[in-house]
């Protein structure tokens, strides 16, 4: 009996991990429903256009979500990355257009910066030990002042092309998909394999689930918490680049609400605040019920308010879940 018992726990435990993990399970349901119920609402919901549309219209918060997913999985918070993202579109824009420089090279400096506000958090929350709400609140600042100083508060347009080729499509059928939907899923396709099949991956959940525990295993938090927020700010350049694309201009104003979206993505994917819990594939399952729920909404005829307060409304049902789900275990 004892051997059987013990072949019967080896299939369920091979069965466990073919299934999809449970944190997802919800946001994917409430995902479908969403979509059979605006399908129902109105015609152009089902179409390949509308949802090529969806795709584009979540890929900049989308890669922003993936940073903050990496950040709240060590039970922290970003709330500098829409600014951060804004500061590093600007640069590419501004070095590309007014100073001739090459849009490759223009790039790369606008990565940099960004790169460079990721790890000076990392070191803030590491190194001088102040709490990542204050250190990112503080650093909101700081990127929105130079944003707006170096811009001086101006659109940057006559982009290169180069800037632009992620705003560019193909086509699938008769669908038009953009490079930079390709590009949000690829990335999270690789922070998945990351988080799953790395040992960087495994300490940054020992580091949100319990950070004295993962130091006296051995684990360095204070290198984990220091990638993890430079990773993150590389993370936001990209999508920086990515708004770029999508609009043909480097807005100086963009950016002021992705911090408040990608958390939003976040927390409906089911990460938990409080770190060490979630799936970074939730955080697309996320951002995708936001836009699926505003596109629908607008399709509807549906006032942008209402919108805001549907957010709203699921992002507390979902911080309640995670706490209730939490107290119970």
């Amino acid at each position: 009996m004892t051997a059987l018992s013990a072949a019967r726990a080896s299939r369920w435990h091979g069965l466990g991990e073919r299934l999809p993990p449970l944190a997802i399970v919800g946001p994917c349901v409430a995902l479908i429903v969403a979509c059979l119920f605006f399908s129902l609402e109105s015609d152009r919901f089902l179409t390949g256009q509308n949802f090529s549309l969806i795709a584009q219209q979540v890929m900049v918060v989308g890669v922003v979500a993936i940073g903050q997913t990496l950040v709240i999985l060590t039970g922290g918070i970003d709330l500098a990355c829409g600014m951060v993202m804004a500061l590093g579109s600007i640069v590419m824009t501004k070095f590309a257009v007014d100073l001739g420089m090459s849009p490759h090279a223009a790039i790369a400096c606008g990565l940099l910066v960004t790169v460079a506000f990721g790890a000076l958090n990392g070191v803030l929350v590491t190194v001088v030990r102040l709490p990542p709400f204050i250190v990112t609140l503080g650093t909101l600042n700081i990127a929105f002042a130079i944003t707006q100083i170096y811009s001086r508060s101006q659109t940057v347009s006559d982009v290169p092309d180069p800037l632009l080729w992620f705003g560019d499509t193909f086509r699938i059928g008769t669908t038009a998909v953009t490079y930079g939907t390709v590009l949000m899923l690829l990335l999270y396709v690789l922070a998945w394999l990351v988080l799953r099949e790395t040992a960087v991956g495994r300490h940054i959940y020992a580091v949100g689930n319990h950070p004295e525990a993962a130091r006296l295993m051995g684990i360095s938090t204070r290198k984990v918490l220091i990638i993890v927020y430079t990773v993150a700010g590389l993370l936001y350049g990209i999508a920086g680049l990515l708004a770029v694309a999508r609009t043909g201009v480097g807005d100086p104003q963009a950016g002021q609400t992705d911090n408040l979206d990608s958390i939003t993505a976040v927390v409906l994917g089911g990460t938990s605040l409080f770190g060490g819990r979630g799936v970074i594939l939730g955080s697309l399952i996320g951002a995708l019920i936001v836009g699926v729920f505003r596109n629908g909404l607008t399709l509807m005829g549906v006032a942008s308010v209402y919108q805001i307060l549907v957010t709203g409304i699921l992002v507390i049902l979902a911080v309640a879940t995670d706490r209730l789900t939490r107290r119970g275990a």
